[in-house]
């Protein structure tokens, strides 16, 4: 273990970073002007756009997939301008799509209709070498006249033999000849897709290519290549949107149910600090300060990071401090069986520690993971809950280990 001196300097580094952190947090001090919180739809309102998506050139099997590479693209392009936690989704009534987006905290709507902009742009463009203004070589992208209007339709396809996925687009009759030329200009070369001016994918051609058909193969996993599918659909013009209804909408829950929350967190960590003091006395007192430290440091590490506080976050959040303790008390209960067997204080601690790792290693590990599934595999706000449970739990593992380990460590040796 490290020196008395050294110790001390951590702990005294860990309590400026803290009370650091807490004026940050705070609403009311300089925190706020330096980098105000980012609160949900569901806390703060904002504005709701409802555009119809004009199917009418395009296939019916092909539909549900380029409604779903626009709801893509949008989500993507209005992260880029830092809303927080935009909810888009596809409504459909009959033979009608609908694409609907929300955006929180913003009360604009002139504002909101120019971050979504209009129909997702695809354009192809060569890649060739070049040197920038220092004289480095660098990549140099040239537009082609070959954009996502010349595109029919992309489509998921696998391989006949060894069964990789692969991505089939076709264009139609004036693209043909533009991508026939493109390629013949570029046999053994890469050409550059972008869609809204991000790099989706950079092919090399093998041949030239005639007849208006093209296939993109490589190491891609069946979602990857259906997401290709799905941007390429979404940047084909076939599929224009269009503004049909915009509005102002208030906070579904508003900061009354925000203060509740707040409050019965508060209460909850009280109960639980009250139980750690009774319960374990000394190294109570320990894990207590060590609970206010994680909490401070954590809602820093929100608001620093720029995540977006919805009820469901708020909760993912109030769930991971419980976890923090249930760390300490593995640690404790460790330790006390060592100190029956006779062992120092000190030791005991340390083999305490060296104990309940494997546990408390096991247990957040297999939650982070949970919080990783549900964060990629739904939508919404359940990915917000998965969001600060999976932070939460992270930095609790920080504050088992260094936080309540470094003052154990002090006060043990300053009373020894």
């Amino acid at each position: 273990m490290a020196s008395q001196g050294k110790l001390i300097l951590f702990f005294i580094i860990i309590l400026v970073v803290g009370a650091v952190a807490g004026v940050f947090v705070y609403p009311k001090y300089y925190g706020e002007k330096l980098r105000p919180w980012r609160l949900g739809l569901d806390l703060v309102g904002g504005t709701r756009l409802v555009y119809e998506i004009d199917m009418k050139d395009v296939g019916s099997g092909d539909r549900e997939s380029v409604a779903n590479g626009l709801r893509d693209v949008i989500e993507k392009r209005v992260n880029l301008f830092g809303v927080a936690e935009p909810q888009v989704s596809i409504a459909k009534s009959g033979d009608a799509h609908r694409l609907i987006v929300e955006l929180a905290g913003i009360k604009d709507v002139k504002e909101a209709i120019k971050q979504i902009g209009e129909t997702p742009q695809l354009m192809f463009a060569e890649v060739e070498a070049g040197k920038d203004k220092e004289g480095k070589d660098t990549t140099v992208f040239k537009p082609t006249s070959l954009t996502g209007r010349f595109v029919k339709a992309a489509q998921l396809n696998f391989d006949r033999i060894v069964g990789k996925p692969e991505v089939s687009i076709s264009f139609n009759e004036e693209g043909a000849k533009l991508f026939e030329t493109l390629t013949e200009k570029n046999v053994r070369k890469p050409i550059a897709i972008f869609l809204d001016g991000n790099l989706i994918e950079m092919p090399v051609v093998q041949e030239k290519i005639s007849g208006g058909q093209a296939q993109i193969t490589g190491q891609f996993t069946v979602a990857a290549a259906r997401q290709l599918v799905e941007r390429f659909n979404a940047g084909a013009l076939p599929a224009p949107i269009v503004l049909v209804n915009q509005a102002t909408i208030g906070a579904s829950l508003g900061s009354g149910s925000l203060n509740r929350t707040l409050w019965a967190g508060a209460v909850g960590t009280v109960a639980v600090i009250v139980f750690m003091l009774l319960y374990y006395m000394g190294l109570g007192l320990t894990a207590s300060l060590a609970l206010v430290i994680y909490i401070v440091l954590t809602t820093a590490v929100f608001k620093l990071f720029g995540v977006t506080m919805t009820l469901a976050g708020i909760a993912g959040f109030i769930l991971s401090i419980g976890m923090a303790v249930d760390a300490n008390i593995l640690v404790f209960e460790r330790t006390k069986e060592e100190i029956k067997k006779g062992v120092s204080r000190l030791g005991a601690i340390t083999e305490g520690f060296a104990r309940a790792w494997p546990s408390i290693r096991d247990s957040n590990i297999s939650t982070m993971l949970t919080a990783i599934i549900l964060y990629y595999a739904t939508t919404g706000f359940v990915r917000g809950f998965a969001l600060t449970l999976f932070i939460g739990v992270l930095m609790s593992m920080f504050s088992a280990i260094t936080i309540t380990r470094t003052m154990l460590a002090i006060f043990t040796s300053t009373k020894k």
